[in-house]
């Protein structure tokens, strides 16, 4: 049987009074159109901008000021953002790594309460050196530079580079908020170099919206229909079929066809408990964070 935990259902109602502007229908973009910068701009031209610096609570203000007077940001939000931050104030890490930093939304607020909690450093990896440059600009903004560590390229790259060089040994707390087909793949590559080892915990975000099958199978799989899994050479969790295309194909306009590890399988021994804590997104759509508690490891079979 999967290792699940009680669910945690949806709170009553969202205050639209702080709902964000609507995410643009199919076919439109709804980020990498330049609203990024724009954001910047906003943020530095604020009129408070002087009692915004070095005070995350104050960038974090501005940035959804932006969202919902102008453009839709695909930010975690306050409400889903709140969890996580629970999460942190309870697990207190050490080292936390959040992959997909977009705007730097998520690694000011979790940053900032990673730091609260008395830990060191905060990882965000961010593919798109454009979004990089604006997280760590906002990084700065916040009083955040020293806790918070930017990685420019890849997930899957990144991970491998950061362990490679000593400057990431184990994770206590990771934030999946990325590329949804790479989830799977990417905590299966951690699994692989140790860095997820009993006592880590996994918040993955969009598990309802657009929804990620494939990793929710997989932590919430026994050990045994892992070990199958694992024995039958399968793909890995690396198909994106499944995935619709406005987000299998989400950053195929400038980065090309994604290339999804399959040789990785990752440590199929592991023990998973895991449940769902429904929520909003800054929109106000329903949406909600897999909460995953890696809590031991079985011995291999002979």
């Amino acid at each position: 049987m999967p290792e699940t935990l009680q669910d945690s259902k949806r709170p009553n109602g969202f205050d639209s009074k702080k709902a964000y502007q609507a995410q643009e229908e199919e076919g439109t973009a709804f980020f990498d159109d330049g609203r990024e910068i724009e954001l910047l701009h906003f943020v530095y031209n604020h009129p408070s901008i002087d009692q915004i610096r070095d005070s995350p609570e104050g960038v974090l203000k501005a940035i959804d000021e932006y969202g919902r007077q102008k453009k839709y940001l695909m930010n975690v939000g306050d409400d889903k953002g709140s969890i996580v931050a629970d999460l942190i104030a309870e697990h207190k890490p050490q080292v936390m790594v959040e992959l997909g930093g977009y705007i730097g939304y998520s690694c000011i607020l979790f940053g900032d309460a990673v730091r609260k909690a008395g830990g060191k450093t905060y990882f965000s990896l961010e593919r798109n050196p454009e979004f990089a440059a604006v997280i760590m600009s906002l990084v700065d903004l916040a009083g955040l530079s020293d806790i918070v560590k930017v990685v420019v390229g890849s997930s899957a790259d990144s991970i491998k580079r950061l362990h490679a060089n000593g400057a990431l040994s184990h994770i206590d707390l990771m934030f999946l908020d990325h590329y949804k087909p790479a989830y799977t793949t990417d905590l299966k590559l951690c699994e692989h170099l140790r860095l997820v080892t009993p006592g880590t915990v996994l918040a993955a975000d969009n598990v309802i919206k657009p929804g990620n099958p494939p990793y929710l199978e997989y932590v919430r799989s026994s050990v045994q229909r892992k070990n199958e899994e694992y024995q039958s050479g399968s793909t890995n969790g690396a198909d994106a079929a499944g995935f619709d295309s406005r987000w299998k194909d989400q950053y195929k306009s400038r980065e090309g066809d994604e290339k999804l590890s399959t040789e990785i399988k990752g440590n199929p021994n592991l023990i998973y408990e895991s449940k769902l804590v429904e929520s909003y997104e800054p929109t106000g759509v329903p949406d909600g964070i897999e909460i995953t508690r890696c809590v031991g490891e079985e011995k291999p079979q002979n």
